[in-house]
């Protein structure tokens, strides 16, 4: 049993894809406002990767596709009072 369960994980991580993202965010105005954002994008199950810059209003964001959506991603960014919208995926 211990190992189909090793089996079933190693399976699950080796099928894990690193997407990337780039998330346009209306409201940010000052550095704070990219920290915010940042720091919740990265407690996020699933993100290897966030950066946030003010001068584009722009998040990229690696993440592991079998574990969070790029879907999720914009509600962790509205959770903290922002709206974001996907410019690729």
């Amino acid at each position: 049993m211990k190992l189909l369960t090793l089996l079933l994980l190693f399976w699950s991580a080796s099928n894990a894809a690193e997407q990337t993202v780039i998330i346009k965010i209306e409201g940010m105005t000052c550095p704070l406002c990219t920290m915010t954002i940042k720091k919740n994008l990265k407690k996020q199950s699933g993100v290897l990767k966030a950066k946030v810059k003010l001068n584009t209003n722009t998040a990229t964001v690696t993440y592991e596709d079998n574990t969070i959506t790029a879907t999720k991603l914009l509600h962790a960014i509205e959770e903290v009072g922002y709206r974001g919208n996907i410019e690729n995926h």
